[in-house]
């Protein structure tokens, strides 16, 4: 019993502004700034990704610009006063890529960029050639799904399958993403396993689960 599993492909945007390790320095902030992205794949070899350019990466040029890194920045920051010197993709990218794959669930997704504080994934197939990328906001896509939608879910792939010879007996509303499930079912070992199913649907925020056991006679 499992609800529609969506994946990363579902939600990645697959038009991606790309450089190449030797694109110059400010050609990657017009890219930025043109495309309004805060980062950019940076791809060779057949669009196999080997890097990504942020903001952050192209932030020290400006904090160091009207004064050098003294010798304590130097020792503390290496990397940031390295790319403050840097003009190529290739010596500001951060390097190698935090990667998925377009099989890869939502959460997994979501998991991988709270792990590498990462606020974006470049999407390549199993060659590592880039087929898109997905950020923060598009793992949030899924929560966009109409009430109608999820409420039709719940029904279909929960309620249905665990009571079906009660079903009719249960209704399910859904409002803003909250789903509330009211009725009464015969087997009360089941309202628990309900709820945590139709939390389960992508897109549902929260179960209000009110099933009571059988109506009285």
């Amino acid at each position: 019993m499992t609800s529609t599993r969506y994946t990363v492909d579902d939600v990645m945007t697959k038009t991606v502004v790309t450089v190449t390790p030797d694109t110059e320095f400010k050609a990657i902030a017009d890219a930025i700034k043109r495309w309004k992205v805060t980062a950019v794949p940076v791809v060779a070899d057949g669009d196999r990704v080997v890097g990504i350019v942020s903001e952050a990466d192209l932030l020290p040029k400006e904090e160091f610009h009207d004064h050098p890194p003294g010798m304590i920045d130097q020792m503390r920051r290496l990397g940031d006063t390295a790319k403050a010197g840097s003009i190529r993709a290739e010596e500001l990218m951060s390097s190698p890529a935090v990667v998925i794959g377009p099989g890869a669930s939502l959460p997994e997704a979501a998991r991988l960029m709270a792990g590498r504080r990462v606020k974006r994934l470049p999407v390549v197939d199993a060659d590592g050639r880039l087929k898109g990328i997905v950020s923060r906001a598009d793992l949030l896509k899924i929560f966009l799904r109409p009430d109608d939608d999820l409420a039709a879910e719940i029904r279909r792939e929960v309620v249905d399958r665990l009571f079906p010879d009660s079903h009719r007996d249960v209704k399910v509303d859904v409002t803003w993403g909250v789903a509330t499930l009211t009725g009464h079912v015969p087997d009360t070992a089941l309202i628990p396993v309900a709820a945590r199913l139709a939390q389960s649907v992508e897109g549902v925020v929260r179960v209000d689960c009110r099933l009571e056991g059988p109506a009285p006679a």
